[in-house]
């Protein structure tokens, strides 16, 4: 028994000694690192902007001398995949009486953490309709949680308080944007109910959606994912219309107001002056000169600070369901046209 074992011992160990010594056997390829070549820079055309394809890992430079050349070097980390989240997340916006509360996260993840909400706020949820992104309460004056998160008295006691929430795709990529309306009924319902176009009590519904915020947030560290929220419609509701098309322009699914708000901010972000602004012509007078073009000369320490000039033209139309967006140059510039550029800028920080 004792010497059959001996060469299984024997090769235990041959085993055990290759595998300490493996990286002696496997390619170690750290070093293609410092002479990687440079590939080409990929083109695109002058409608589409370079800054979505830029490589994920990118590769810096190297220069003679310096600690990557000479080997003393470590790998960059990966990049910042939280780029792209907003400054600030769990914002109660409003325009027109509507509120929202803004969240940066898709409306998959958002879905059962609503869900959670109205339940452990004694509101429960009675029905859903992913479909369309609504999700609808118990009634509230059964619950003494739900009647004190919504004020609720025996002032009426012929009606009764519904909740009901919208969850829908943000205008921004890979947001979602959250609303409530509180309806009063007659009766226990027995089905959905419309969702209701205003509201009908803002104070309400601003503190509903600030509580909701304060409840995500204290549970971002728990995120889940709702097969059912698959269904909530997801096209996106800015859209570029470019490529081969004659007629260039920015698609975008939102009544007027809503649009001309976005575009205004979106003038903003991407640090685009604005001259003059007609709104019942739906118009905006721009800046959209190349810094040389701005650039005084030589004489530039005598000049006065250069002043916004009406170069460009960004115009929105209401066309059936949609409203676009175009860009052209202003009757009196002479420069290139770089109203392409404008448009793909734009459609940047619109989406």
């Amino acid at each position: 028994m004792h010497s059959e074992t001996r060469p299984a011992r024997l090769m235990a160990g041959v085993l055990m000694l290759g595998l300490l010594s493996g990286c002696s056997i496997i390619h170690d390829r750290s070093n293609e690192y410092r002479s990687a070549q440079t590939g080409k820079p990929v083109k695109v055309p002058d409608w589409q902007s370079s800054e979505h394809i830029q490589p994920a890992y990118p590769i810096r430079d190297t220069q003679t001398g310096d600690q990557v050349a000479t080997g003393e070097f470590e790998l960059p980390n990966p990049p910042d995949m939280t780029s792209e989240i907003l400054d600030e997340n769990y914002v109660i916006e409003e325009l027109n009486g509507q509120l929202w509360l803004l969240v940066n996260e898709v409306p998959g993840r958002v879905w059962p953490m609503v869900s959670s909400y109205l339940t452990e706020r004694g509101l429960g949820v009675a029905r859903d309709n992913p479909q369309i992104g609504l999700l609808q309460t118990e009634v509230a004056d059964f619950s003494s949680r739900a009647r004190n998160l919504l004020d609720i008295t025996n002032e009426s006691p012929d009606k009764l308080t519904v909740v009901q929430s919208r969850i829908s795709p943000g205008v921004r990529r890979k947001t979602t944007e959250i609303q409530f309306r509180i309806n009063k009924v007659d009766g226990r319902p027995d089905g959905m109910l419309q969702w209701p176009s205003e509201t009908s009590d803002a104070k309400e519904e601003r503190k509903l959606l600030s509580d909701l915020g304060d409840f995500l947030k204290q549970r971002e560290d728990t995120k889940s994912y709702s097969r059912a929220a698959l269904n909530i419609p997801s096209a996106p509701k800015v859209k570029m219309v470019a490529g081969q098309s004659s007629d260039p322009h920015i698609e975008m699914a939102l009544s007027f107001d809503r649009a001309w708000s976005e575009v205004t901010r979106s003038l903003s972000e991407a640090k685009i002056p604005v001259v003059d602004i007609d709104r019942s012509a739906g118009q905006f007078y721009v800046d959209f000169r190349t810094e040389d073009e701005r650039e005084p000369g030589w004489f530039s320490w005598f000049a006065d600070p250069d002043k916004p000039e009406y170069t460009y033209l960004v115009s929105i139309r209401q066309e059936g369901d949609v409203v676009s967006l175009r860009t052209r140059t202003a009757p009196d510039y002479h420069g290139n046209d770089r109203s392409a550029r404008l448009l793909s800028t734009l459609f940047e920080h619109l989406y």
